[in-house]
């Protein structure tokens, strides 16, 4: 990365992405901010903190990913998602910050067939995906410099996510059935913090997918987790989409191809059974002496 110190903002410090960021630039100046210090939602409140700042470049990584919470409450999530997005984008533009934003794979159908590609068109089918396709379009409209990095299946360090609760529900012996009928690319939030960084420092500009290497469905990536864990993968059962009966609508098929990441000549993420086996080996050599993991 760039040898020259830089200002680097991040929004959304406080999650489980956003935390990751600091550690992929430590030459340059980082200025982290949670949800308490700028709310995305408040115009003002995201230009003080910019304007003053003016930093070089904004990782975004401030969303309300709630997905039925959205489904529920669409002007909250066109506020955070959209709105406060596009405050942002603004605030960017006066500043000269070249801004990267998070973005998500259900920002498509999940119709079909093969993988996304950066250049398939999008065609939301929940209110989250529809609030987060509205961000981007904030950002291409009103950043003067930006990436957007979509990405999918999160799984991190911090805050809760599909591998803790897994996990925490087998080591309790609670049922679990998990779909079998959806498949993505797993994501592990250092790996993708490593690219937003990447792509905040470099200043590239453009729309690119960014997940680890590898598709499976929620239910391959239970039976991974919970045999790395060492314990019994039998007991993860299976389960359709329609039988869980969610508010929102999941894309069925959100695979990502990151061909627009390699065709920039960038490394694509390590694959996504790696990542997991490395997240639970830390947590295993974390956890006090005796207690179960």
């Amino acid at each position: 990365m760039s040898g020259r110190s830089l200002r680097i903002m991040v929004t959304g410090a406080g999650g489980q992405v956003g935390s990751e960021v600091a550690a992929h630039v430590p030459h340059h100046d980082v200025i982290a901010l949670d949800h308490g210090s700028c709310d995305l939602a408040d115009r003002e409140s995201v230009e003080l903190a910019v304007v003053s700042a003016a930093p070089a470049a904004v990782v975004n990584c401030a969303a309300w990913t709630d997905v039925d919470g959205c489904e529920a409450d669409p002007e909250r999530a066109v506020l955070v998602n959209a709105l406060g997005v596009r405050h942002l984008a603004v605030a960017c533009a006066r500043v000269g910050a070249h801004l990267v934003h998070v973005s998500t794979d259900y920002v498509f159908s999940g119709e079909k067939d093969g993988p996304y590609d950066e250049w398939d068109e999008p065609d939301p089918r929940s209110v989250y995906g529809r609030s987060k396709l509205g961000g981007e379009r904030e950002v291409a409209r009103h950043a003067g410099s930006w990436a957007i990095a979509r990405t999918s299946w999160v799984f991190g360090r911090r805050g809760r996510n599909f591998v803790d609760t897994i996990l925490d529900r087998a080591r309790k012996g609670l049922p679990l059935r998990v779909v079998d009928d959806q498949r993505g690319c797993p994501t592990y939030a250092p790996d993708l913090a490593g690219a937003l960084a990447r792509l905040a420092v470099e200043r590239r500009p453009g729309i690119y997918h960014v997940t680890n290497q590898g598709a499976c469905t929620w239910h391959d990536l239970a039976v991974a987790a919970v045999e790395l864990a060492g314990l019994d993968p039998s007991v993860v059962g299976t389960a359709t989409t329609a039988e869980l009966e969610r508010p929102a609508p999941r894309p069925a098929n959100s695979v990502l191809s990151g061909a627009a990441w390699t065709a920039a000549g960038l490394t694509p993420l390590r694959p996504w059974r790696e990542a997991l086996t490395e997240r639970l080996a830390a947590q295993a050599a974390e956890a006090p002496a005796g207690a179960e993991v």
